[in-house]
């Protein structure tokens, strides 16, 4: 069994006649190194600076900041095994058993992770909505600290199989990284995989989403001021939206390969279609872990401010002394705009 994909989340069928994928192969070595270049890059700036920006000036004073900031921990943790996946690609994996292992963790734990505190903060959201006095009591900072630990240990154990299964060896000339499942049970835990895939990462938070959407818009209904909320739900509803245009294609291109008996795509012709597509959708998929911050920046009002004021205060000022304009009065007008309660931010805009 060869898997010849770049990814760990890919496998392979077992053909009754050879199948030879040369140009499939020879195609993601060309494409996909740069693509991932530029997601490693962008995407690593982009999360670096809201993990700074949360910590340096907005000092996690609330639930929603604990999650934002693992939200950004986790496309961290995703990001940085790109650019040993794009080596992959473009060659074999050099990196031995361990980093096969342990890159393959990152990789889900980002992705699963990723997911789950999207959830959080939509649960968040519809809290300190629709539930908005007891969400007074309820989201804390020690209750997000205990909330993410337990996500965590939930997203290692969901990683778990993937850990176990995937393992470096020489196939043909070359190594690889690839799942090796026990013969027997071959066809059920790739299955569970796939299933597992599509279950957590997209038909659960588009379930958690309606029912909490429809929970808030019933709310907002009732409600006469509605601007504030509105910009409060608009933030999590727009990452909630993306994250299902970015991800579900994948997931839906992961089914039909797993599956292709079923929907009568297992032959050589179909298969070299669904590794293209595969390719497509999966590139996809991980630059959706650039996208976060663009969003914080163009629809998070106050995470704008909280830039700027990092930018003065940690950028500028380090780099630019002898520029009067951005010190003094800008500097404090900047800032004094933080000067309300926290819980009115963070039921205004959700950051």
């Amino acid at each position: 069994m060869e898997n010849e994909s770049t990814s760990p989340l890919y496998y392979e069928y077992l053909f009754e006649e050879p199948c030879q994928k040369f140009d499939v192969k020879y195609t993601a070595s060309r494409l996909l190194p740069p693509l991932y270049a530029l997601v490693v890059i962008s995407g690593f700036v982009g999360n670096a600076l809201v993990f700074l920006v949360l910590i340096r000036c907005k000092k996690l004073k609330s639930m929603t900041d604990i999650y934002l900031l693992n939200l950004a921990i986790s496309d961290l943790l995703f990001i940085i095994t790109l650019p040993f996946w794009a080596h992959y690609a473009a060659d074999q994996w050099i990196f031995g058993d361990v980093l096969c292992k342990l890159l393959t963790g990152f990789y889900h734990m980002g992705f699963f992770g990723g997911v789950f505190f999207i959830i959080l903060l939509t649960i968040d959201r519809y809290l300190a909505i629709v539930h908005a006095v007891f969400a007074l009591k309820a989201r804390t900072v020690t209750f997000g600290i205990l909330t993410s630990v337990i996500t965590w240990m939930v997203t290692g154990f969901v990683s778990l199989p993937e850990i176990i299964f995937i393992k470096s060896q020489k196939e043909g000339n070359q190594y690889t990284c690839s799942p090796h499942f026990p013969l027997d049970w071959y066809v059920f835990w790739k299955n569970f995989q796939t299933l597992k895939m599509n279950l957590l990462g997209l038909v659960l938070p588009l379930v958690v989403m309606i029912i909490c959407y429809s929970g808030i818009i019933r709310t907002l209904l009732k409600c006469r001021n509605e601007k504030k909320k509105h910009k409060a739900v608009r933030l999590i509803f727009v990452i909630m939206i993306i994250y299902f245009l970015f991800w579900a294609p994948y997931n839906i291109v992961c089914l039909l390969n797993t599956f292709q008996s079923f929907f009568g795509l297992n032959n050589c012709d179909s298969s070299k279609r669904l590794d293209r597509a595969m390719q497509i959708t999966e590139t996809l998929a991980m630059t959706h872990c650039c996208i976060n911050p663009v969003i914080y920046a163009f629809v998070g009002e106050k995470f704008r401010r909280y830039l700027s004021t990092f930018f003065h205060k940690y950028i500028v000022r380090h780099f630019c002394k002898q520029c009067p304009i951005f010190h003094g009065e800008t500097l404090d007008r900047v800032s004094s705009t933080f000067t309300r309660s926290t819980g009115e931010q963070d039921i205004s805009t959700g950051l």
